[in-house]
């Protein structure tokens, strides 16, 4: 799994990041999206909207790729709210609709920062 910041190249037929996130961005723009009850829930625990996670997605950037996930391609992004709030969000990278699977704000002891992993 690469670190926090990168993103992971697994050879040929690999997504292109930044196409990547133009497509996950028309797709929240477009409101082409599902939320997983594991994504209500934390978003719940964690007050965050569902307007906060479409500003997050606005002005995300891919930290870490998951290509070969067992359940399917998907990736954490982290982006900013409109309040600067940072928020990291696990979503799909390959399907019709936008899954968001989890929603989260970054925090210590986990991220140093909103893009920085703690080292184990």
């Amino acid at each position: 799994m690469p670190e926090a910041g990168q993103y992971a190249m697994n050879g040929p037929g690999s997504p292109n990041p930044d196409a990547t996130l133009r497509r996950m961005r028309v797709q929240a723009s477009a409101e082409q999206i599902r939320i997983t009850v594991h994504a209500q829930q934390e978003m719940a625990e964690e007050s965050i909207s569902i307007v906060e996670v479409l500003e997050a997605i606005a002005t995300a950037r891919i930290l870490e790729d998951y290509p070969e996930h067992q359940r399917g391609a998907c990736c954490l992004i982290g982006g900013r709210t409109a309040t600067e709030r940072p928020l990291h969000i696990v979503c799909t990278t390959t399907r019709q609709l936008l899954i968001i699977i989890t929603v989260y704000e970054p925090k210590p002891p986990k991220w140093v920062t909103p893009t920085q992993r703690r080292r184990s």
